[in-house]
């Protein structure tokens, strides 16, 4: 191999995995990913993935060339669209159909792409996924309608952030603490007796890191023992800023209007957490920047993930439940990557939203820190941990009854 002919490699593979990080992919899959990458690439490569990192090592067969690379990256966000199009354009090269330098241009273009669904139906989508959640969590129509309507206030800030620094490092407490006061004040002028501290968790549940804490643990399961540590931590100091901007929110809100006195509405019918479901289903598409022809297969990764744990918790233990909800979810989307060709990641993120118990672990740290609960939450810390390690135990059964064909 000349060293032009390696140059070209080694740029290529480093910076397919510093887009693949940005777009939120888990440390196991990206480093398995890229391994297999440069071995089709006639290269012998080691990675070394975290959080905020990437450590790359590049070889050629007898030691001719060699090249390493340390950067330090921003943690990843999910990028559906973007991520199944890099997994195909190197499909492309690795078959042959591109060269690499057509690759290398390509790999520039997708990082610069914008979402596909634009500012307005992402909008809708906070407000649609906000509001779905407040259904799902049993709450009335009153506090259905406040938890939509902060959605687009939530919104509202990431968007603001995009644009400013200092916004984008205290999003969470800001976003928390608006949406607590603004609860405060519909409570206080518009509907009294709502439950406030639900309309808040619907509000930011996009921002609670359930799905986080769901990965870091995988990660650790896999042995990807620094980047799981990090990201459980990172995970951990997330809801902590969620929490404290909600209770100066709350607190903000009580000394100037009053405390609210909650006053329990009818809940809407069983059949609703189902609509609820697909419509939270419908409302990630955008957020996740999920492409048009993976919608389908994502809704049905939310349906089956969530049915398979809600019938099977009629006959089992609820964390035994979301062990089969995982399990079932993990043999589907390894289904979707054999049939489509396409990483398991883009249908798996959108069923896993729906079964990590990333409400329960607020509601927990509200418990601990209050004594008080704003929804029925006995034995609450050890729900969460069982379920967590359910859902790590079935993905990991998933790809062991009916492997999947790719790393990603």
């Amino acid at each position: 191999m000349d060293t032009r002919e390696f140059i070209q490699i080694r740029r290529f593979i480093l910076k397919l995995g510093k887009m693949l990080h940005k777009y939120g992919t888990p440390a196991f899959r990206l480093e398995a990913y890229l391994t297999e990458v440069a071995r089709y690439l006639g290269v012998y490569a080691s990675f070394i993935s975290t959080p905020t990192s990437l450590s790359v090592v590049i070889w050629s067969d007898r030691h001719e060339e060699e090249y390493s690379h340390n950067a330090r990256l921003e943690p990843g966000e999910l990028d559906l669209n973007s991520l199944s199009l890099t997994d195909e354009l190197a499909n492309l090269l690795l078959s042959g159909q591109v060269t690499l330098q057509e690759a290398d241009q390509r790999l520039t273009e997708i990082e610069a792409m914008p979402s596909p669904y634009g500012k307005l139906i992402t909008g809708c989508s906070f407000g649609l996924s906000t509001g779905a959640f407040g259904m799902l969590m049993g709450a009335s129509l009153s506090e259905i309608f406040w938890s939509g309507l902060f959605g687009f206030v939530v919104y509202f800030w990431v968007l603001w952030s995009e644009r400013s620094k200092r916004v984008a490092l205290m999003l969470e407490p800001v976003i928390a603490y608006v949406v607590a006061f603004l609860a405060c004040v519909a409570s206080r002028f518009f509907d009294p007796g709502i439950n406030i501290p639900i309309i808040i968790l619907s509000s930011v549940i996009i921002f609670v890191p359930g799905l986080a804490l769901t990965m870091g643990l995988a990660e650790l399961s896999s042995r990807n023992m620094v980047s799981g540590t990090a990201r459980i931590m990172d995970a951990m100091m997330q809801l902590f800023k969620l929490y404290f901007g909600a209770f100066l929110g709350v607190a903000t809100g009580f000394s100037l209007f009053g405390e609210n006195t909650y006053a329990p509405a009818e809940s809407l019918p069983y059949w609703s957490t189902w609509l609820a479901v697909v419509l939270l289903g419908f409302g990630l598409v955008a957020i996740f920047r999920t492409r048009a022809k993976h919608i389908p297969w994502a809704l049905a990764a939310a349906l089956i993930g969530y049915s398979a744990t809600a019938l099977s918790s009629d006959f089992l233990p609820q964390n035994v439940g979301s062990f089969v909800g995982a399990f079932t979810l993990g043999i589907f989307a390894n289904a979707f990557t054999r049939i489509a060709n396409q990483p398991a990641t883009i249908v798996a993120m959108h069923g896993l939203i729906v079964l990590v118990p990333g409400s329960k672990t607020y509601i927990g740290l509200n418990s601990f820190v209050s004594g008080q609960d704003f929804v029925n939450a006995e034995h609450i810390g050890q729900d969460v941990f069982l379920i967590f390690m359910s859902l790590v135990a079935g993905l990991i059964f998933a790809n062991v009854v009916f492997p999947t064909k790719k790393a990603l």
